[in-house]
């Protein structure tokens, strides 16, 4: 059931995505990688078909924007920075941990006007 709804998603992300003007072709994130984000986002935001299709069209605007090391990154300081303890800490004022996230942000606010 899990590999079918990945499936789904998949084949719907590249509908919103040639709607939008974005090459579903042009970046480099893997399949689980999409169905993950595409999960996450219909947990927060409803889990229908509309939801599908705009949730889809969103991570094919963060991945047009950003490339997946650097999302993989991004998404590292997110969840290092729900750890506790002095090793992550360095994660919550680090420069260059903060200016992943902005771009990470910024790439997530740009599906969103995009794609909701």
């Amino acid at each position: 059931m899990k590999h079918l709804a990945a499936a789904i998603a998949l084949a719907l992300a590249v509908a919103p995505a040639a709607a939008q003007g974005i090459d579903p072709d042009v970046n480099d994130y893997p399949t689980d990688a999409r169905a993950e984000y595409v999960f996450s986002c219909m947990a927060v935001n409803g889990q229908t078909p509309d939801m599908l299709r705009r949730c889809s069209c969103s991570i094919d605007v963060v991945a047009s924007i950003m490339p997946y090391e650097r999302y993989v990154e991004a998404e590292t300081v997110l969840s290092m920075r729900q750890a506790t303890g002095e090793r992550f800490s360095m994660m919550h004022n680090a420069p260059m941990a903060n200016e992943l996230v902005q771009e990470l942000r910024r790439a997530q606010a740009e599906g969103a006007v995009r794609c909701f």
